[in-house]
């Protein structure tokens, strides 16, 4: 039998977490050791999922570009580590939290670019990625596993090496929002393909993209499989459609204009650098 169904972003971001919420080294990792969630939509989609705490969103991209949150809670997590079922907010030892993981445990991130050769990247508004991305980076070191979240609507027509190279917080002169550069991840990547796979025993392949009235970035994908397999994945979609954006609701709240952040921020039009910054 084959099924064709279509989900946005945010319905897509609640699909995979959906199907990695189910995985037994997730499960063993959350008893049994450390598992380590930086905040995104998606990850946050896991942690409302499996723990029900949503996460506080930094940077996001948005209609009007990359932007940053204003008006966040701190006490809610960004990076949330969870050491043998018990969670912890570690966004002030985000490093010591990364040093404690090894064999065994998990940690898991989104990515903002995704390419055709499974490759992907984070975008990075401050120096390094901030706290997070210096994290992020320490912890390819340490033997942990790590799986990367990353829905197709991230896929670039690029490859992530060219992408790299294109981007730069210091090389953009002007940008919508703040200029980013782009830090690579290495991991297990997990997309709403793979999602389907792991839901169920079915083939899933994307066969059309874009939308509009509300289905921007939509996604079709036929479901090929026994029957009794695929109209029960058919109705989990039914079961996810008019999914809205995760994270803590403070957070998605983002800047508008001059305010405290834009100092770590570069050539952004919003903020105070209005004209285009001239390269000598």
């Amino acid at each position: 039998m084959v099924a064709q169904v279509t989900l946005t972003p945010n319905e897509g971001k609640r699909l995979i977490a959906e199907a990695v919420a189910t995985l037994p080294e997730l499960q063993q990792a959350l008893k049994n050791g450390k598992v380590l969630f930086k905040g995104g939509t998606t990850v946050s989609a896991l942690t409302e999922k499996l723990l029900g705490i949503p996460l506080r969103i930094s940077g996001r991209i948005s209609a009007r570009g990359a932007l940053t949150s204003v008006e966040s809670d701190l006490r809610n997590p960004h990076t949330l580590l969870v050491d043998r079922g018990v969670p912890k907010n570690v966004d002030q030892e985000i490093l010591s939290a990364v040093r404690s993981l090894g064999p065994g445990d998990i940690a898991i991130v989104g990515a903002n670019a995704l390419d055709r050769f499974g490759h992907t990247a984070m975008m990075a508004g401050t120096i390094g990625g901030g706290a997070p991305g210096e994290g992020w980076t320490s912890l390819m070191t340490e033997g942990a596993t790590v799986w990367i979240l990353a829905g197709w609507d991230k896929l670039i027509p690029t490859t992530i090496e060219e992408a790299v190279a294109a981007s730069g917080r210091k090389k953009t002169s002007i940008a919508l929002g703040m200029s980013v550069g782009l830090m690579p991840l290495f991991g297990k990547v997990f997309t709403e393909t793979e999602a389907f796979g792991i839901l169920g025993k079915v083939k899933a392949t994307v066969i059309g993209k874009g939308g509009i009235l509300g289905g921007e970035g939509a996604i079709v994908y036929a479901l090929e499989g026994e029957e009794e397999e695929v109209l029960r994945l058919f109705h989990l979609v039914e079961q996810l459609k008019g999914a809205g954006v995760s994270g803590t609701k403070d957070s998605l709240k983002e800047c508008t204009g001059p305010n405290p952040r834009c100092a770590t921020h570069e050539a952004c039009v919003y903020g105070k650098r209005d004209t285009i910054r001239r390269k000598k």
